[in-house]
């Protein structure tokens, strides 16, 4: 692929041996801090993303669109796995927040897959929704997963974990967000997508931080 043939994997400056090395040194380490330092159920779920990601999700990006479902699990432990490493028991609580990145992931990475799509072709990914790849069918999925993230927005608040300030500011950005896929939609092409995923590297860190603060 063109966007990553400089990493140094690709290019040769690292060797797969090195790579691997230096992955299992790293996965060695994280699942030590997290079954030691912390609690083992933060532990398995580490290990579990860990598996899904690396020997599943991987693989099945030369597959199809099943690939993106699959990676998003991983993709949405994080937080997750903070929420228990610090109380040490699942809930509803981390539920929800594993629940808000899960249905992020879409847009998010079908925005990316838009984008880089020729890209993607060449080294054998197909991962966007449809079979047609960049059409309305495509960018109208895009959407009906976004509007998922509106109701779960309001969803910390409604617990008791955040107060009423941080759920405004979900509201608004998710309501944004959704916007620029209805654009999608209308528009179909390469610039709308590219609108999109921008939004969605805005999306999150936005509404994570506001629900932080309002712990404060």
């Amino acid at each position: 692929m063109t966007r990553t043939e400089g990493r140094p994997l690709p290019s040769g400056r690292l060797s797969v041996k090195e790579a691997a090395v230096f992955g299992w040194i790293m996965a060695v380490i994280a699942m030590y801090i997290l079954f030691y330092e912390f609690n083992y159920k933060a532990g398995l779920l580490a290990l579990l993303s860990m598996v899904l990601y690396g020997f599943i999700y991987t693989p099945l990006k030369r597959v199809g669109p099943i690939a993106v479902a699959v990676g998003a699990l991983p993709g949405a432990f994080p937080p997750m796995i903070g929420w228990v490493a610090a109380v040490n028991h699942f809930g509803l609580e981390p539920g929800i927040l594993f629940a808000i990145q899960f249905f992020w992931q879409f847009p998010h990475f079908w925005a990316i897959a838009w984008v880089l799509n020729d890209d993607y072709t060449k080294a054998g990914f197909r991962l966007l929704p449809s079979s047609g790849g960049q059409n309305l069918n495509s960018a109208i999925q895009i959407m009906i997963y976004t509007l998922f993230l509106l109701p779960l927005c309001w969803a910390p608040f409604y617990l008791g974990m955040t107060g009423i300030n941080s759920a405004v500011v979900a509201m608004v950005f998710g309501v944004l967000f959704l916007a620029q896929t209805f654009h999608l939609m209308r528009k179909v092409d390469r610039k709308a997508a590219l609108q999109l995923m921008f939004g969605s590297f805005i999306y999150l860190p936005v509404v994570q931080i506001a629900y932080l603060l309002d712990k404060l």
